[in-house]
């Protein structure tokens, strides 16, 4: 059964050489059930606010396989929150969701699948690796940001069950790693149905490549 694994939140926040100067990724795991609301986990907190958090980047999610994937890589240890997630789960298809899909996590919270991370600059300078935003991007299984449905409390060990699939096949990764004008003008006509809101966050990308020939 596809579960939560470790509920993350900032442990402290770091100084930084971006704009902001300082950056909350440093997320580590917390013990028992966290609420969550619209916006994100009780406690956590986002620097830059700009790029970061909000209701349509509640949360932020990465599976399991992918932070084995990197420690394999990188001849490390990848620890819960190391990647700046709030959730780390098991079992889940994370970056193969379609965009718009909602999961049932515990009883009762529902979260959304808005779309794929884009890794930053302070991404980079956290991690401390060569090329690091580079590599993370080729290869394009960065996680995905969660909208909150239905709030509620998330702990270690939820059960995370797939509720609706929008069935138009653009997954969080075909979308990060191709961004193909057919994907783009399918989002926008599925939006259009009444499918699902597509986040602020997304709309730019996918008008600007649906205008593409």
């Amino acid at each position: 059964m596809p579960v939560v694994t470790h509920v993350c939140r900032v442990a402290r926040l770091h100084p930084d050489a971006g704009s902001v100067g300082v950056t909350a990724i440093d997320k580590q795991p917390v013990d028992g059930a966290a609420r969550v609301g619209t916006h994100g986990l009780r406690g956590d907190v986002q620097a830059d606010r700009k790029h970061h958090g909000g209701p349509d980047k509640a949360l932020y999610v990465v599976d399991a396989a992918e932070a084995e994937h990197w420690a394999a890589v990188l001849g490390q240890e990848v620890p819960p929150g190391r990647l700046g997630e709030n959730l780390r789960t098991a079992g889940v298809a994370v970056d193969d969701a379609e965009i718009g899909e909602r999961w049932r996590i515990g009883e009762r919270l529902e979260v959304e699948v808005t779309g794929p991370r884009t890794p930053c600059a302070t991404f980079g300078r956290w991690l401390r690796q060569e090329r690091w935003v580079s590599r993370f991007t080729e290869r394009g299984r960065t996680g995905a940001y969660l909208r909150v449905v239905v709030p509620g409390p998330v702990a270690a060990g939820d059960d995370v069950v797939v509720v609706r699939r929008p069935g138009h096949g653009v997954s969080v990764s075909r979308w990060f790693t191709a961004q193909d004008p057919a994907d783009a003008r399918t989002l926008l006509a599925h939006a259009a149905d009444g499918g699902w809101r597509m986040a602020d966050y997304l709309r730019e990308y996918v008008d600007r490549t649906a205008a593409r020939a």
